[in-house]
């Protein structure tokens, strides 16, 4: 019979600590978010969006490693509350392509307000080179091991 290694400690997993720190940030951004009317997820479709004057469904979808039916229904969400519109494509009137409205790329900036203030919540705490050694390790792993969804929950 192999050796017995002792049972880890829950808090000796780096997950741990990353879903830790993770959750207590994501859930105060939702909450922020909220009061302004607007998920998470409808908040990453309205940032791709406001960078270009229109994208195509299927290319925010893989733009945000999502399915075409989730861009579906958040884009059907958006659009009811008027912040994004769908259109036929200039090159193919066959194809439609997804844009902000006046209302909606007016909110972007405010909701990009929120995200700076709710990241100084919780980071101001570290020193800027802190900061950066944090955001250089996290890219590092993200790179390394291929992940580039973007995170919508």
């Amino acid at each position: 019979m192999p050796p017995t290694r002792p049972i880890s400690d829950l808090t000796a997993h780096i997950g741990y600590w990353l879903r830790m720190v993770s959750n207590h940030v994501s859930a105060a951004f939702a909450a922020k978010l909220a009061d302004k009317g607007i998920t998470v997820a409808e908040w990453c479709v309205m940032r791709a969006l406001y960078d270009t004057e229109s994208m195509a469904p299927s290319h925010l979808a893989q733009t945000m490693g999502l399915t075409r039916g989730a861009i579906t229904k958040l884009a059907d969400r958006l659009i009811a509350k008027s912040l994004i519109l769908r259109q036929a494509s200039a090159q193919d009137g066959r194809a439609q392509t997804l844009a902000l409205t006046e209302e909606g790329r007016a909110l972007v900036p405010d909701l990009a307000a929120l995200a700076d203030f709710n990241d100084a919540e919780f980071f101001d705490a570290l020193t800027l080179e802190e900061r950066e050694t944090l955001i250089r390790l996290l890219k590092s792993l993200a790179q390394r091991g291929q992940m580039t969804i973007i995170p919508i929950k």
